[in-house]
């Protein structure tokens, strides 16, 4: 082979000296948008999730309550604390949920309204009812999602609180049925 074969030039210089090809421009800018385009997804997603674990939702106003919610009488209510390791301190409000009604109940969302001491409006908490799975070695809830509740079903529940407002009036507060899912 010749210097002509080797490098497709006349010039006679080696091939090893030759002028470098172009380099590339790393990773495409189509790759970059895709993977914006996925992180923005999983901080949504996970957003959403957290979204439905329970966590109470302070509202300005009393929602009415749900159409099906008289086939939901509440019962035994009872409130508990306790305090982490860390210092923290969650109020429980447990009790019973009994279906008196014709259709399977797969959601129940609950307002808990916590009167005051000085006589205002009450602070106002939407979270979704949880049913208490296991009591065993600690208590576990689970969704109604998870675990519909049948017509004659009752079960017991329970509703967990990081916050409760520094002025609240140290009684049961009210729980009203404000949305109900069947199928």
């Amino acid at each position: 082979m010749n210097q002509t074969e080797n490098t497709g030039r006349s010039t006679g210089e080696p091939a090893i000296f030759g002028t470098k090809p172009p380099a590339s421009g790393g990773i495409p800018m189509a790759a970059w948008v895709i993977a914006a385009l996925v992180v923005v997804l999983v901080v949504v997603g996970m957003v959403m999730a957290s979204r439905g674990k329970g966590k109470a939702t302070p509202t300005n106003s009393v929602q009415p309550l749900a159409a099906y919610a008289g086939n939901l009488p509440l019962s035994g209510l009872a409130m508990s604390e306790s305090t982490s390791i860390s210092g923290g301190k969650s109020t429980f409000v447990d009790g019973h949920i009994k279906n008196t009604g014709s259709a399977t109940v797969t959601g129940i969302t609950v307002q808990v309204l916590f009167g005051n001491a000085e006589g205002s409006s009450p602070t106002i908490n939407t979270m979704p009812l949880t049913l208490i799975r296991t009591r065993q070695p600690y208590i576990d809830t689970q969704s109604l999602g998870s675990s519909p509740l049948k017509p004659g079903d009752e079960r017991d529940f329970r509703l967990i609180f990081e916050s409760i407002p520094e002025n609240w009036n140290m009684e049961m507060p009210e729980v009203r049925v404000v949305g109900v899912e069947t199928k």
